[in-house]
């Protein structure tokens, strides 16, 4: 019996002993469990479900990556939740960059080949900027006098974005004013409609069919090729590469770009465009967003619908926005939210939202143009998921009102709000209070918490003034014309100088965490739903993980009176980061899956460490 007590005895130590070890090892190497960051070793004890463990994301970040197979070599791949974006206190600065530009900037689309495509209108004599030698001049009847005269001076330019210079370009064929346009997918800039000679006519600039020395391209005009006058219509690629156009004054209707030099068969008439016109029209240059099931959203005045471009059939229509008007001449912003590819591989499952922003009453117009008083602008910002089976405008205000602004999308998924005036309408001298200050919207932030205001320019942007993001981050700002012609000496003088505005995340202290991208070993040429791998550097990465990068893909839009037709920022699917060495990663990403979410063409690729964004690098979908 005694013997049989010292063995109970010993056994119960050795179980203490035991389990004591046990516990020590639990509470040494914690699981990721319910939102707490534990810690586990490749052995990996579990805890009790019912154990607390307290957070200690030091420790967590100090554990190494073991390996199990025993070679040190092998690139690791590392796993964590998402650090926040960078916590930048800059509120961004501006250059001047180029003092005379000679052309006011009224239309602008950034061009693959890093040139910016920039034009005005021929009623405009003179610009700033002569024709070329040996150019020749083009003719016209002086309304006034009727003579017949010539005009010497460049109605168009090529603007370089590297070297900041200047090509004038001659516009001969129909006027181009308040025209639309995009890029077609072999990089040709093309043009449709405009004023009085040019309300039918198809301009085309670049691409494959570039007329000229290298780097010397023309125009290639075509007048009367459109059915119907396209003077402040829209433009949008479709995802078989061709444009619709959509609208323009009195032009209650929509028709599709035929292949260069052909003429257009028919138009499509369309009551809605009509429904939405009221004594101040304010349904001219109506917001056109290609939705990631392939219709097409579009917003005029205060309503919008979706429509199908194969059958030509309305699918669906959504609430109406209260508050005021939105389009010309009210005038008001638009765009679509950064569209997210990592949440469902099924492409009618994919969260698309637009934001429409600003404009003015129904009746400012009116009262502008007749009594000269500048009624204040709209400063709400409403949010729509057009994907929800029961979507609802969600509405918040912005820091300052703005009529005549552009909404451009940043490499990081944030939208800046840019020019513009806080009193008044689009049209000549129908507006007051230029709106200076830049502002950042951030979409993921909680309601609230979204508005940043930033630097303000020194140069008024009301009117016809333009702005671009470029490759290096930065936004191209230009234009800026209240006047039937162009004015030196004037409250609101013609604009032709040009700046640079450099957004927060542009600071130089942050260079050490912004990523570069090797361009000599990236996939220029993508295939829809393929993979492919990029690598990037940063100075100070650490050790990356998969959610503190976004490798994202943006379409440069025609941006003119407020409006940037075309624009989209897609985040691609991510498939994970590896640190490769020092300073060195390589992450695998997806292409868009189809040509209904990304149009074949040009989009420039980001990387972005948490907000910072790299510099772009063109590539090509199809």
């Amino acid at each position: 019996m005694t013997q049989m007590i010292k063995a109970l005895f010993i056994c119960t130590l050795l179980f203490l002993s035991v389990d004591a070890d046990h516990r020590l090892r639990r509470r040494k190497y914690k699981l990721r469990k319910n939102g707490r960051n534990h810690q586990t070793p490749h052995f990996g004890f579990l805890p009790y479900q019912d154990e607390k463990i307290p957070l200690n994301p030091e420790a967590d970040n100090k554990i190494p990556f073991e390996d199990t197979n025993g070679d040190a070599n092998i690139p690791k791949q590392i796993e964590e939740l998402a650090k926040p974006d960078f916590d930048i206190e800059s509120d961004g600065h501006w250059d001047l960059i180029n003092q005379n530009s000679g052309v006011s900037a009224m239309h602008v689309n950034l061009l693959p080949t890093n040139k910016i495509i920039v034009y005005d209108s021929k009623i405009y004599k003179p610009s700033r900027l002569n024709l070329a030698p040996g150019t020749p001049c083009v003719p016209y009847k002086d309304d006034q006098t009727k003579e017949d005269k010539l005009d010497c001076a460049a109605h168009a330019m090529e603007y370089d974005i590297e070297t900041d210079e200047v090509r004038p370009i001659a516009v001969a064929a129909g006027d181009p004013w308040c025209s639309c346009g995009g890029l077609a997918p072999d990089g040709t800039f093309v043009s449709a409609g405009g004023f009085a000679d040019g309300g039918k006519t198809l301009r085309y600039i670049g691409g494959d069919k570039c007329q000229g020395a290298k780097d010397q391209c023309a125009w290639r005009e075509y007048d009367n090729l459109l059915v119907d006058v396209r003077w402040y219509a829209s433009q949008l690629l479709l995802p078989n590469g061709n444009f619709i156009v959509v609208g323009g004054r009195r032009s209650f209707s929509y028709e599709y770009i035929p292949k260069e030099g052909q003429a257009s068969k028919k138009t499509f008439f369309f009551p809605f465009l009509y429904e939405t016109s009221d004594i101040d029209e304010n349904n001219l240059y109506p917001f056109v967003h290609l939705s990631t099931d392939g219709n097409i959203f579009i917003f005029s005045n205060n309503r919008s619908l979706l429509l199908n471009p194969t059958t030509n059939k309305v699918v669906r229509t959504f609430p109406v926005l209260p508050g005021g008007a939105r389009n010309y001449p009210a005038s008001g912003m638009s765009a679509l939210l950064p569209i997210d590819l990592n949440t469902d591989a099924n492409t009618n499952k994919i969260k698309v939202e637009v934001i429409v922003c600003g404009g003015n009453v129904p009746d400012a117009f009116q009262i502008a143009e007749t009594k000269k008083t500048f009624l204040p602008a709209l400063d709400d910002c409403n949010r729509l998921i057009i994907t929800d089976p029961k979507p609802k405008w969600d509405t918040e205000l912005m820091p300052s009102k703005r009529t005549m602004g552009d909404s451009l999308i940043l490499p990081n998924g944030q939208i800046l709000f840019i020019n513009g005036a806080q009193k008044g309408t689009a049209a000549w001298w129908n507006a007051d209070e230029p709106n200076y200050t830049p502002v950042i919207y951030n979409p993921e932030k909680p309601k609230g918490q979204r508005f940043k205001v930033l630097k303000a320019s020194e140069i008024a942007r009301m009117y016809h003034s333009t702005s671009a993001v470029l490759p290096n981050g930065k936004v191209w700002v230009g234009g800026s014309n209240t006047h039937n012609n162009y004015r030196n000496l004037d409250r609101f003088p013609t604009e032709t100088r040009v700046e640079a505005f450099s957004p927060p995340y542009l600071n130089k202290e942050f260079d050490k965490y912004r990523p570069t991208i090797d361009e000599t070993a990236l996939t220029k040429e993508l295939k829809y739903g393929d993979s492919f791998e990029l690598e990037f550097t940063v100075e100070n990465g650490g050790e990356l993980s998969k959610n503190d990068i976004k490798v994202t893909m943006y379409s440069p839009p025609f941006t003119t009176h407020g409006v940037s037709m075309g624009q989209k920022l897609l985040v691609l699917k991510n498939d994970g980061v590896i640190n490769v060495s020092q300073g060195t990663f390589r992450i695998k990403v997806v292409a868009p899956p189809s040509n209904v979410v990304a149009p074949p063409g040009y989009y420039l690729l980001f990387v972005v460490h948490r907000g910072l964004p790299s510099k772009g690098a063109w590539v090509r979908i199809q």
